[in-house]
Order: C-alpha cells, then structure tokens, then sequence
C-alpha cells in the first residue's frame, strides 16, 4: 500500500493527515531499506570503522530514550523507553568496544616495530 493511497484514504475520512503510527511504521520502512542498500554497498575494509561511527551516533537514541522513560508517558512508553535504554547502552558501548579493538590492531606492538627502524 502506497503513502499517497493512504494519504487519500485519510483525506476521506475527513481526517486530513495521516495517523501518527501509520508515518512511523512507513519511516522505520524506508529507514530499515537505505540502511540495508547502503550497508551491502560498503566495502569490508572501511566497513569497521564506519560501523563504529554509527553506533557512536546511537548516544543521540540514549538520549531520547531517557527522556521517555524518565517523563510523564504512560507505562507502555516508559517500558519501551526503558527498553530503547538498554539497547542504545549495549549499542553504544559495543560501538567503542570495536572501536577500541580496532585502533589496538594498528597501535605499536613494541620492540617488534623498533627492530625495523634501527
């Protein structure tokens, strides 16, 4: 079913704009597709890093997430907000985790390095 479809469908009903859900579910869509297309279409030596980045972003979810578990929402939104926490933290912190790990592949490993300078 198509945006402008449903946007008809809303017009008669008099409601004139699209319900709220119905915009997010279409936005999760779209975001889930060029996610994957651009995912499929990075190359896996830049692939690390640039996951690590983007996790790093997921501290803007960390955010907003807190805001809804911490506000006056129902217990629905709190619950999905404490969820949205949990995850951003796993996301956030596993992002510096391999963030980390991949640096440590080219730090200095010591004398090794120095045998060839000399």
């Amino acid at each position: 079913m198509s945006i402008a479809v449903l946007a008809a469908a809303a017009q008669e009903t008099g409601e004139g704009t699209l319900p709220f859900l119905v915009v997010g579910i279409w936005i999760l869509l779209l975001a889930i597709f060029v996610g994957f297309e651009l995912i499929t279409k990075v190359p896996p030596t830049i692939h690390t890093p640039l996951m690590s980045g983007a996790n790093a972003i997921s501290g803007i979810t960390l955010v907003g997430a807190l805001y809804c578990a911490g506000t006056g929402y129902s217990t629905l939104g709190q619950v999905f907000g404490f969820l949205a926490i949990t995850m951003a933290t796993i996301n956030v912190v596993g992002g510096f985790l391999v963030t980390d790990r991949m640096l440590k592949m080219f730090g200095t490993r010591g004398p090794a390095r120095d045998k060839g300078k000399s």
